[in-house]
C-alpha cells in the first residue's frame, strides 16, 4: 500500500482546495435553491450551461446536493487536519472517484460531442468543468491515500 504523508505541503494544499471547491459548490446550490439563476438569465439557461440538458434546479433537487457537498467539504477538510479517521478517508476517496469519473465522461463528451446541450456547455465542459475535475480529482485522490 502506498503511503503519502498528508502533511506534505502539496497534498495538504490540494486537499484544502478540494474542500473549498466543495464548499463553494454547496453555497451555489443553496443560492440556486432560492430561485435565483445567476450566472444565467433563467433556469433553462442555467441547466443547459451547467449540465448540458434541461433539468430542474428547484430546492428539492439542489438542496440535497448542497448538503452532500457541504458534508464532503467537511470530510475532506477533516482529512487534511488528520481528523475523521477512516470515514474522512473514505469520503475523500469517494470525492476523488466522483470527480475523476466526471472528468472521464467530460473527455468523452469533448471527443464525441453532445447533441442538444446548448451553445455554452461544450465550451464550459472542455475548458472549465473537465479540467477542474481532473485537477481536483487528482488532489482528492492524493489526500485520500
Amino acid at each position: 500500500m502506498a503511503v503519502i504523508d498528508i502533511q506534505r505541503p502539496g497534498t495538504a494544499t490540494g486537499a484544502r482546495a478540494v474542500s473549498a471547491l466543495l464548499a463553494v459548490l454547496a453555497l451555489a446550490h443553496v443560492y440556486w435553491a432560492t430561485g435565483l439563476t445567476w450566472p444565467a438569465h433563467d433556469e433553462r439557461g442555467l441547466s443547459l450551461a451547467v449540465l448540458g440538458s434541461v433539468v430542474s434546479f428547484g430546492p428539492s433537487v439542489v438542496l440535497p446536493l448542497a448538503a452532500l457537498e457541504g458534508l464532503a467539504a467537511l470530510a475532506v477538510f477533516a482529512r487534511v487536519r488528520r481528523r475523521g479517521g477512516r470515514t474522512a478517508q473514505l469520503v475523500t476517496a469517494a470525492v476523488a472517484g466522483g470527480m475523476l469519473l466526471r472528468a472521464a465522461v467530460g473527455l468523452v463528451w469533448i471527443v464525441i460531442g453532445r447533441d442538444g446541450s446548448g451553445a455554452a456547455f461544450p465550451w464550459l465542459n472542455a475548458f472549465l468543468y473537465t479540467p477542474l475535475c481532473l485537477v481536483f480529482g487528482w488532489a482528492a485522490l492524493r489526500a485520500a491515500r
